[in-house]
């Protein structure tokens, strides 16, 4: 199985003269989903508010975002996720095994040529999971790996790109590896990077020249009609790495919250050395260019 969860804080300007408190200055959005391949689809959830005290929390000093009753704080000595979600829930501890991984150029991660197209990223690699999964009338004790990304930034994207194939891979022994691209209007790369972190060794980071995506295998969503290339072929720096979904049906429609169409799942990945993983491929961009 595997699972998201993800809370959005945004500014938005053409609100900030208004002086109501019901003024929405700062928007939130949430999305949660699991993937049981039990269900043989992904199993998602939203939630969408404006920045009211009572509704919504965003701590600046700590881990502490909240919409509703949909949580993740940080506790002591681990990260808790709370979600009570339409068909299932979650309530899981995520506790941190390893440093910090700084994204990019010491946490700077570029995502196109101009100097304002990049944002401040950092990831927590395999987090250690404990908890509760609830899936349809089943609830099931469940340990496993996570992982974690933070990131804050001014722009997304630059004006010819339309969207990114991302992934985040928590490798077998204890490795880390996040690989992504900007993909233009045309279909090319505009941008790219990786970074690659083994036990005992320090983080390597791979510029643009260094990652090539390739779909190896398609599916076409039966609700939206969108095609996502789902079993990828992902190379950085020489090294192959090949992504294949733990279900090809892992559309999440968040158009009714951040109003983006996208395809995040859970997959295993498999390097050519031999390296084995699992993670997580987001693929954006495909309907239409993000908006959010």
């Amino acid at each position: 199985m595997g699972f998201q969860v993800t809370f959005f804080r945004v500014r938005n300007p053409d609100a900030e003269g208004n002086p109501s408190r019901f003024s929405p200055a700062q928007l939130f959005f949430a999305h949660a989903a699991l993937a049981d391949p039990a269900n043989g689809r992904l199993l998602h959830d939203q939630r969408s508010a404006r920045g009211l005290k009572d509704l919504v929390e965003a701590r600046e000093d700590d881990t502490c975002v909240r919409i509703d009753d949909w949580r993740l704080e940080r506790e002591p000595g681990a990260y808790r996720a709370r979600i009570e979600a339409d068909g299932f829930a979650l309530d899981l501890a995520m506790t941190p095994a390893q440093p910090v991984l700084l994204q990019g150029e010491r946490g700077f991660s570029r995502k196109g040529p101009g100097a304002n197209e990049a944002s401040y990223y950092y990831s927590e690699p395999q987090l250690r999971v404990a908890g509760r999964v609830r899936s349809g009338g089943e609830t099931l004790e469940v340990t496993g790996v996570a992982w974690l990304d933070h990131e804050w930034s001014s722009e997304l994207l630059a004006d010819n790109a339309i969207g990114w194939d991302w992934l985040g891979t928590n490798l077998e022994g204890g490795g880390a590896l996040m690989v992504f691209r900007i993909r233009a209007k045309d279909g090319s790369t505009l941008w790219g990077n990786a970074t690659l972190r083994m036990p005992g060794a320090p983080s390597v980071v791979f510029g643009r020249e260094a990652v090539r995506f390739r779909a190896r295998r398609e599916w076409k969503s039966p609700r939206t009609g969108t095609v996502y290339p789902v079993a990828m072929d992902i190379e950085v720096a020489g090294t192959l790495w090949r992504v294949e979904p733990l279900m090809d049906d892992q559309e999440l429609d968040a158009r009714g919250s951040t109003g983006t169409l996208y395809w995040e799942g859970a997959v295993r990945v498999e390097g050519s050395k031999g390296e084995r993983g699992r993670g997580y491929l987001e693929l954006t961009g495909y309907g239409e260019r993000v908006r959010f």
